[in-house]
């Protein structure tokens, strides 16, 4: 009697790869078909409510409709239509009022996503959060963390720097330096303490890289550190040196401990004039820099107007205030920044902060 073939065990794992990819790949499509119909009819409950029971002659007794609509759907589908949960739907159709845009969002979001959005206070915010969940593709956990680290308010103070009116409603394939940089910098994970140098500083974020490139922002790939340059027989060192996989750019970044100084500018310029001639690939755009400041001098870098070099200046901090003071300091400040580029009659009206 013959005995059975043995199958070869490449050909047995190969096959395996192949089909557990398809069940996956499937069940991932499927899951995104199931969450756009679940956020669809959420967001269609949500306006037929707003405009039925919330709106018109119905308002007055409009409370005590919806606890009882709450009830009978409860009772039929189940929990999850209570009438705290269709007070959450209308909350979804007027935070999202556009049918087209949120049909888009949908495809993409979960039921859960949207739910952590509805806090939010303004539009601008609403939007830069989910597109970010998209581009960046934050989990529902991570979406929580970033709101509640502040990353709308941070990125409109880069922004601002770089003389930009408005964000986009729709983040381009390949952004603009301006739209993926923060001001500032939380690098309280870091765990230092009173009274480091810029070694120490150095030396923290290298053992901390993974927190560090995801405070950064997606697309960040570390390079080198202690970047050594060669001009005129001198020796020049650059901190940290990054890759921007969608910038398609270096990223030189400083650390400097205290106050931000006009001389930091010429400093960064020759790193940046370095890594263009010698380190710059075929393909790639020209390098950008990023100083990394323990306090910025707003009123020096409007006047040197940096961002016309390429170059972005922030602060870092190495600790964090109470929740309530951390929303005032960055509230402060982006009114501030408003006021000195419409004073500069570059702020656009209408462009509001969360």
């Amino acid at each position: 009697m013959t005995p059975p073939a043995l199958v070869p065990a490449d050909a047995l794992a190969n096959l395996h790869a192949e089909l557990r990819s398809l069940i996956a790949t499937s069940r991932q499509r499927l899951s995104a078909v199931v969450n756009a119909e679940l956020s669809g009819l959420y967001w269609t409950l949500g306006r037929r409510l707003a405009d039925e029971v919330l709106g018109g002659e119905r308002a007055r007794y409009g409370a005590q409709l919806m606890v009882k609509l709450g009830e009978n759907l409860a009772a039929e589908f189940g929990r999850g239509f209570e009438a705290k949960n269709l007070r959450r739907m209308v909350q979804f159709a007027q935070a999202f009022p556009e049918p087209e845009k949120v049909a888009s969002l949908m495809r993409q979001l979960s039921w859960t996503h949207f739910l952590q959005l509805l806090p939010v206070k303004t539009e601008p915010a609403r939007w830069f959060y989910a597109q970010q969940c998209i581009a960046e593709q934050w989990s529902v956990r991570e979406l929580r963390r970033q709101i509640e680290r502040k990353a709308f308010e941070r990125s409109e103070m880069a922004r601002l720097q770089a003389g930009v009116a408005s964000a986009p409603a729709l983040l381009p394939a390949t952004p603009s330096p301006a739209l993926v940089f923060k001001d500032p910098y939380f690098l309280d994970f870091l765990g230092l303490r009173q009274g480091h140098d810029e070694a120490d500083l150095e030396a923290a974020i290298l053992r901390q890289l993974e927190a560090f490139i995801l405070e950064l922002g997606r697309g960040f790939a570390f390079v080198e550190r202690q970047k050594r340059m060669v001009i005129d027989g001198e020796d020049f060192y650059l901190d940290l040196l990054f890759f921007h996989r969608r910038l398609r750019r270096l990223v030189a970044i400083e650390l400097k401990l205290g106050r931000f100084k006009a001389a930091h500018k010429g400093q960064m310029e020759l790193y940046l004039k370095w890594l263009d001639k010698f380190e710059r690939q075929p393909g790639e755009e020209s390098p950008i820099g990023l100083i990394l400041c323990a306090e910025s001098s707003r009123e020096q870098v409007e006047l040197l107007q940096m961002h016309k070099d390429g170059i972005t200046v922030a602060e870092y901090w190495t600790e964090l205030p109470p929740k309530a003071e951390l929303e005032q300091q960055l509230h402060r400040a982006l009114v501030e920044a408003r006021e000195r580029l419409a004073r500069r009659g570059v702020l656009l009206e209408g462009d509001g902060d969360e």
